[in-house]
């Protein structure tokens, strides 16, 4: 983030990625010193001074109404996620003091006693961070069977799935379609960036992946949101191979508290085929028995 803040940062960079052709407008030639749109022609789009929109984008006014702000999503094309998104940064408060360190995450009784409902069904429970608070059998074989199973119990052990998505190698090559994954778990991180701008934890993770990974660095620079509640994704996996599963995200309306990640597979396909033997070649194998007649003496 710059000196002007989260607002200013996005909005220069939205602005960035829209031509003047791409809204209608002429340019008759000219030679343009920057990529995007200028602020005086966003600012006739949206309807607004051009002045005023240059204070806004440089961090110098907290005041702009929902009406504005809805005016300037228009003009800047802004989907669902990307106008909430907006709104957002513009209700951020401005930091007077250190932000206290937020509490600890942690999984409710209800989302346990999903979990454990979900039966053969892959499912993880990750916090706000994408730290992974807990799992099930089928969700650890699944997304990162290569890690110790008791991991998310101990909080200072707990896998978290955006440093494994640019940071792991291993799940690196579980998604066969990698930067679609990435682009999500960085969108989604936009999106918890702008609902809690003062969690540091949040901001010291994205510190870290931003100097450990230029793929990180190169999608966190370009402000794109993305709310991913439902993605098909094609899994590469060690086990029981290729297979394609949705991973659906429930969480509150809010958009607090932690969120239950599960995989399914269409009925009756390979994909599902595959989940089941995944469920069978995870399972806790039973100690043989003895046989009865085992410590028998012979007469």
């Amino acid at each position: 983030m710059n000196e002007h803040g989260h607002l200013a940062d996005f909005l220069q960079a939205r602005r960035g990625l829209l031509r003047p052709e791409d809204v209608g407008l002429r340019t008759y030639g000219e030679r343009r010193r920057v990529p995007g749109l200028r602020r005086e022609e966003l600012a006739m789009l949206a309807g607004i001074s051009a002045p005023y929109y240059t204070r806004l984008e440089q961090g110098q006014s907290r005041n702009a109404s929902p009406e504005v702000l809805d005016a300037i999503a228009n003009a800047l094309r802004l989907d669902g996620p990307e106008r909430a998104h907006l709104h957002a940064l513009a209700r951020a408060p401005r930091r007077d003091r250190p932000a206290s360190r937020p509490r600890a995450e942690h999984v409710t009784p209800a989302t346990g006693a999903l979990l454990a409902a979900l039966g053969s069904t892959p499912a993880i429970v990750i916090g706000r961070r994408t730290d992974v608070l807990a799992w099930n059998r089928q969700g650890h074989g699944l997304f990162a069977g290569h890690l110790d199973p008791e991991g998310p119990g101990v909080p200072a052990r707990r896998p978290n799935m955006a440093r494994l998505v640019f940071l792991d190698a291993h799940t690196r090559d579980l998604y066969a379609d990698w930067p679609a994954k990435a682009r999500a778990v960085v969108g989604n991180l936009r999106l918890t960036a702008g609902r809690h701008p003062d969690d540091p934890l949040l901001a010291g993770l994205i510190g870290e992946l931003t100097m450990r990974s230029p793929e990180f660095a190169a999608m966190w620079a370009d402000h794109r949101v993305l709310a991913c509640d439902v993605a098909d994704y094609e899994m590469r996996h060690p086990l029981v191979g290729t297979l394609t599963v949705t991973q659906q995200t429930l969480q509150s309306p809010q958009g607090d508290g932690p969120a239950l990640v599960v995989a399914t597979a269409a009925p009756g396909s390979p994909s599902a085929t595959a989940l089941t033997l995944l469920s069978h070649v995870t399972a806790p194998q039973e100690a043989p028995r003895p046989h009865p007649g085992a410590n028998a003496h012979t007469t």
